[in-house]
């Protein structure tokens, strides 16, 4: 990233050239020129934490890059040059400009609207069951007083119906708890044994939604009830589709979806601290869960709506 990008800067109010409103102007170093954007929502309000990367056309690589502040404002000092701006945002169409600094020169602010993104065909109503070679279930975990522990699970099952209604519809979960690897036999021992998993009593892992709900874009909130250790909790897998396609085998229809949330032990009695006064310090209190899913359409039915 250039050096003259990370200056800092003075915000300075003035009028546009053509008695518009404000605009923002950054403060120069010798020799730079300046490029301000005001940023908003389809609905034209502020729009905060924006990702801004501006790029050298000449050498195509990043000369700044940022977020816009709560008031929806970017700007950058850069060498003179043509770049090219893109400005992105969740659930929101890309803006792309390409913009000529001059030396000397801090334009005022000119405003962007981010449109809404162009939502994505949803798969059609039927019975949708889980790939397992083409889906992937992991957890990070922090691992006490040095970096991340990373894993997942092998064996797991499920899969999705999807109801005409987008939002009826639900999806089923269940993971061998004792499929459980990390890369470390003694530690994958310790994780499955009573401390943690406790396999032996409570085999599976289970999920199943209880509400679809949409936040735009290619974005769902999946919520419903985690089953782990014997123990239940309402939790959200924030969810983003990817969309439907042809397979490449036959007819083959397929859908695919990625999924996050956060998992604290101790919803789940597994005593992190009580393990920790005992010595026991293998991963910290909170887990990150990821999902990486692809499904096949296996049938056209569809299912109840719930009441």
């Amino acid at each position: 990233m250039n050096d003259m990008a990370l200056a800092l800067f003075r915000r300075k109010r003035q009028r546009g050239a053509s008695g518009g409103g404000a605009g923002l102007v950054p403060y120069l170093p010798a020799g730079a020129g300046g490029v301000s954007r005001t940023v908003v929502d389809p609905l034209g309000q502020p729009l905060g934490g924006a990702d801004v990367t501006v790029t050298s056309s000449a050498t195509q690589r990043v000369a700044a890059k940022g977020t816009t502040d709560p008031y929806g404002l970017f700007s950058a000092a850069l060498p003179p040059g043509r770049y090219g701006l893109v400005i992105a945002a969740e659930s929101l169409q890309p803006h792309h400009e390409t913009v000529d600094v001059l030396a000397g020169e801090a334009p005022p602010s000119n405003d962007v609207r981010l449109l809404s993104a162009r939502q994505l065909e949803l798969p059609p109503p039927g019975t949708w069951l889980f790939d397992p070679p083409h889906t992937a279930i992991r957890f990070i975990a922090r691992h006490v007083g040095m970096a991340n522990v990373h894993g997942r699970f092998t064996r797991f099952d499920g899969g999705i119906r999807i109801a005409p209604e987008m939002e009826d519809s639900q999806v089923e979960v269940r993971i061998d708890a004792s499929s459980l690897t990390t890369g470390n036999k003694t530690r994958d021992g310790h994780l499955r044994s009573a401390d943690f998993l406790d396999v032996e009593n409570y085999p599976y892992i289970t999920f199943s939604s209880s509400r679809f709900a949409y936040r735009g874009g290619a974005k769902w909130s999946l919520q419903g009830p985690l089953t782990m250790h014997g123990v239940s909790r309402t939790v959200a897998l924030d969810t983003t589709y990817l969309g439907t396609v042809n397979g490449g085998y036959g007819e083959e229809l397929r859908c695919a979806a990625r999924a996050t949330a956060e998992l604290h032990r101790e919803d789940y009695t597994l005593n992190w601290r009580t393990m920790l006064a005992r010595g026991i310090a293998v991963v910290g209190p909170t887990v990150r869960l990821e999902l990486d899913i692809q499904a096949m359409y296996r049938s056209h039915d569809t299912p109840t709506p719930p009441e």
